[in-house]
């Protein structure tokens, strides 16, 4: 599909948005509202289109990594980038010119469009494209192998790092999947020259800046914002660090673990050490307490991915809202195909037209990926809400609101709930079964602040130029221990790219969505227990059938990006302001379980 650039002269384009020099012809001046208008309507014409075909060509990429799929996928996205650049060129020495908030909003998130602007220079459009998908293809398509015949991919590693207790084996396992990474380096360095070079012209210092400036304030005060929300919520991550930590070191042994300093990495089940719940048996509070093994339940009850998904369909619409659509069903990927490769990394598209919606996953019967299909439905049902919207406001009121939806949901996951849907017994509520579903949450999404503060904080570093290929692996590591209390279980080095063994680092998503949206889901889950008229602690409710609450959640999803974050918050919370309270609140049982448990021990790293 060809890009159809506006029926009116490249002179016409500026002159129709902004206040033109006097003796231009006052028919092309913004003095008529309605003529600027005209061109954002025209510009969202233009991006509906771009956007659909480059989409398509994503969906396609994704789902079958191959080296025909690569280049339909880079020639798709040059001519997104091509027209997302020259649209911006064309507006961006006009941006200072007065107009209606509407109409500034809209030119703003135009400059924001790209997690990775490209310079208006073709050869650069270009080769930033290829960059793009072929770190990515690389991420896809990695695998470890001892010899020829044994060769293992993500999947299969993260089964290892989930499942065993074998130090050595895990060791393996997680040395394994970062051979993957130093291959990526080279273009790494070249995609944040180029991708630099890009935010430039936009006006922004660096690509970090222009990626702080989403969020309806100064790019310096967004990093306030972040360090303000961590330390917020730093005490109660302290405290289940050193319980994990002394839990891990008796299993483990003191040499291994030392009591006072950080966490090898490998040790805490997952593949990047950003959530815990698979060492939930090693740390469990009161064994044998509230028997939350939703994964037996799932297998023993026959769940496919496709009946897995329904079930989290059925959450959503008992908030009164719709059903998904029969071309989810026909288009979704639920299942990883035996005959090719594909990126199994779980993702929500929007593809060609705002109703087409889709998740590409490979479902298996547990409870982390049961989490995963309500948190991908968030998405799903986010897109369905604001497709009533231009192009440009065709987005979350903030990247953490769009992360925040499906998590927000997945809190009324109560005991309660998965009792009455058949899931578990009903159990009995006590102390120690609320501190054990406490701890089994705690490992899943406190576990995982740090980690999402930490990735973009990195990136930030790298686009400024304060962190340098020579020194990726340092860097990285330092802020690992920092934010975290982890350590590389091994000697690492600059020949080694640990951060390229994180999905989101090759494929270029901002991170900083996901360490808003754990704040965010809290806050809205305590908002929304408000509006259903729950009565008791905060950890106790669920929304599940509470069309109040399903309606206004409703209303604050359908304004998409059509205003500042802070007025659409206020809406839902009547609050303007992002809030971790809410998360302490929630962990109020376990935070002061916890202080008991560690008195005697040595907390911090």
């Amino acid at each position: 599909m060809g890009i159809r650039l506006s029926r009116l002269s490249l002179v016409a384009l500026c002159c129709v948005m902004f206040a033109c020099d006097k003796e231009m012809s006052a028919s092309l001046t913004i003095k008529d509202e309605q003529s600027a208008q005209e061109f954002v309507a025209e510009l969202n014409g233009d991006l509906d289109e771009v956007i659909a075909a480059s989409s398509i060509a994503g969906w396609v990429r994704a789902s079958y990594l191959t080296e025909d799929t690569a280049f339909l996928a880079a020639q798709a996205q040059t001519r997104f980038l091509k027209l997302h650049s020259e649209s911006v060129a064309q507006a961006d020495q006009y941006r200072n010119e007065p107009l209606t908030p509407q109409l500034a909003r809209s030119l703003h998130l135009l400059r924001l469009g790209t997690a990775a602007p490209a310079p208006n220079d073709p050869a650069l459009r270009q080769e930033l494209a290829e960059i793009a998908a072929r770190m990515e293809g690389t991420y896809g398509t990695g695998e470890y192998c001892n010899d020829a015949s044994d060769c293992r991919d993500l999947e299969d590693l993260e089964r290892v790092m989930a499942g065993s207790r074998n130090y050595d084996e895990l060791l393996d396992a997680w040395s394994g999947w970062r051979t993957i990474a130093p291959p990526i380096k080279a273009d790494y360095a070249r995609f944040v020259e180029i991708s630099n070079a890009g935010a430039r012209e936009l006006g922004f210092a660096d690509l970090g800046q222009m990626w702080r400036a989403g969020y309806d304030m100064e790019p310096a005060a967004f990093r306030a914002e972040t360090e303000r929300l961590w330390q917020q919520v730093k005490p109660l991550y302290d405290e289940l660090h050193c319980y994990v930590r002394d839990r891990l070191s008796n299993y483990y042994g003191a040499d291994r673990v030392p009591a006072d300093g950080p966490i090898p990495a490998h040790l805490l089940g997952n593949m990047w050490a950003q959530a815990w719940v698979e060492i939930y048996d090693l740390v469990q509070p009161f064994p044998g307490v509230a028997n939350l093994d939703v994964d037996q339940a799932l297998e023993r009850q026959g769940y496919t991915p496709r009946r897995m998904t329904e079930s989290a369909e059925t959450f959503f619409t008992s908030l009164g809202w719709p059903q998904l659509p029969e071309t989810f069903w026909a288009r979704s990927i639920l299942s990883k195909p035996a005959d090719r490769d594909l990126v199994c990394h779980a993702s929500a598209w929007t593809v060609a037209d705002p109703g087409d919606v889709r998740i590409k996953m490979c479902i298996e019967p547990t409870w982390d990926h049961l989490v995963t299909i309500y948190h991908e439905l968030g998405h799903i049902y986010y897109y369905l809400a604001y497709e009533g919207q231009p192009p440009l406001f065709r987005a979350g009121a903030h990247d953490g609101f769009h992360e925040g939806i499906g998590d927000t949901v997945t809190l009324s996951m109560t005991p309660g709930f998965l009792a009455r849907i058949g899931l578990i017994e009903d159990l009995e509520a006590s102390p120690e079964a609320t501190i054990n579903t406490q701890m089994r949450q705690a490992l899943e999404r406190v576990a995982f602040l740090p980690f999402g503060r930490l990735i973009d904080q990195w990136r930030w570093d790298v686009f400024a130029g304060e962190v340098t290929p020579e020194n990726y692996n340092a860097a990285w590591w330092e802020l690992r221990r920092r934010y975290q209390g982890v350590a590389a279980p091994v000697v690492r080095s600059e020949a080694d790219f640990d951060p390229g063994a994180k999905y989101h680092i090759p494929a270029n998503t901002p991170y900083a969505r996901y360490f808003l949206a754990y704040v965010l889901q809290f806050q809205f889950h305590r908002a929304l227990c408000e509006l259903a008229g729950h009565q008791g602690p905060l950890h106790e409710c669920s929304v599940f059938g509470s069309r109040s609450a399903g309606e206004k959640l409703w209303t604050m999803l359908a304004a998409g990006a059509s205003e500042p974050w802070p007025d659409t918050l206020e809406k839902l919370t009547g609050s303007r302001e992002m809030d971790a309270s809410a998360i302490v609140d929630y962990f109020t049982p376990l935070m002061t379980w916890l202080g008991a448990q560690n008195e005697s021990l040595t907390c911090g790293w």
